[in-house]
């Protein structure tokens, strides 16, 4: 078996709490909330290998999901307009993982690019396994 190697990594950008820092700061009791919505989005990462995407939450106590690349079924770009304002976009994938049906990437930079380098690494994985995704809707 290949050595996993990370091909990417990132966190979500900040400009996601930009209203509510503006809030906050304006409302200067609040300002312990926007500390916290910092804190959060500084402690979410996102790392591709070539095998799978790992995901790493938590402020007091972390979290990481890891996703099999091969059971990614679907791509999905969100791209809202504040989020295209400054470049960014949000990556949805969906999958056969019982655990997380769908993972989304927020506001990252060069999130097509991402999706199509996600999608390379995905089919070769399923070529590599012998996997094939089989869906059977229910009657």
């Amino acid at each position: 078996m290949n050595q996993e190697e990370t091909i990417w990594s990132g966190s979500p950008s900040q400009i996601v709490n930009l209203g509510t820092f503006i809030f906050c700061t304006l409302t200067v009791i609040l300002l312990p909330i926007a500390f916290w919505k910092w804190l959060v989005i500084k402690n979410t990462k996102y790392e591709l290998t070539n095998q799978r995407l790992k995901i790493t939450r938590g402020v007091l106590n972390k979290r990481r999901d890891d996703l099999e690349l091969y059971r990614v079924k679907d791509y999905i770009i969100q791209e809202p307009l504040f989020l295209r304002l400054f470049s960014l976009g949000n990556l949805r994938l969906e999958t056969s993982d019982k655990s997380n049906k769908f993972i989304t990437i927020r506001a990252i930079p060069n999130s097509i690019e991402l999706k199509d380098t996600i999608r390379s690494y995905v089919e070769v994985l399923r070529a590599n396994r012998r996997v094939q995704e089989l869906d059977i809707d229910q009657l």
